[in-house]
């Protein structure tokens, strides 16, 4: 069955390589991504019924306005993957800038609940559908030089639980570690250590089916990909 699938930080990393695997099985993608450009650029390569939108995730009136759009015109999603995220600078934690440490907050954390409170409200008055917070391995372990991006995915995973419990039947709220990856947000913590992992790609073709299959039934899981 086709489903309709809500996909953040659509324009590269994990989101791009989902992005080709979700369409490759014939679901339609709503997807968002900060850059304007790159939106187009998705927007040219995938017809409808896909739909992109130059969204940042940590602005709730842009976040609000992209939803009324998508839920006017009947776009209620089967599945959110809330995947967009920033990693900060490594380095200790009192030398990370206060400005630096709010905007990933704004991203990591705020932007999965402006996502939640604005698609969430239909999925539950239709009675189905799954919501899929990424976390990481540094949502559940932590790390040195990485503890603001390390709090934020911590944040992820008891946003993910805590909301499982306030669920009604039919619906599946999960915290999903993707595992380690060779994306550009891992290069920027462990350089050319990062080309160890597989790539996005290859990542994809067996995580986008284990996202596929997410049910009621994982209500309330922390799960892996990898």
């Amino acid at each position: 069955m086709a489903l309709t699938i809500l996909l953040t930080g659509a324009t590269r990393g994990l989101g791009r390589a989902l992005l080709d695997r979700f369409d490759e099985g014939g679901h339609a993608v709503l997807g968002c991504g900060r850059d304007p450009e790159a939106i187009a650029a998705l927007a040219a390569s995938f017809a409808p019924p896909h739909d992109f939108a130059a969204v940042d995730v940590a602005d709730e009136s842009a976040v609000s306005a992209w939803a009324g759009r998508l839920l006017a015109a009947g776009r209620i999603p089967d599945l959110i993957v809330n995947n967009a995220a920033l990693m900060n600078r490594p380095a200790p934690l009192w030398e990370q800038g206060s400005d630096e440490f709010g905007r990933l907050v704004d991203v990591n954390v705020k932007g999965v609940f402006h996502l939640i409170r604005a698609f969430l409200p239909a999925m539950i008055e239709r009675g189905e559908g799954v919501v899929a917070n990424i976390s990481s391995g540094w949502g559940r372990s932590v790390a040195p030089e990485v503890a603001p991006y390390c709090a934020s995915k911590f944040a992820v995973e008891g946003l993910s639980r805590a909301l499982a419990a306030e669920l009604p039947p039919g619906l599946a709220s999960v915290a999903v570690n993707p595992g380690v990856i060779d994306t550009e947000m891992l290069r920027e913590c462990w350089g050319e250590a990062a080309a160890a992992f597989p790539g996005p790609e290859a990542w994809s073709r067996s995580a986008a089916s284990r996202l596929l299959s997410l049910g009621p039934g994982d209500n309330g899981r922390s799960i892996d990909l990898a």
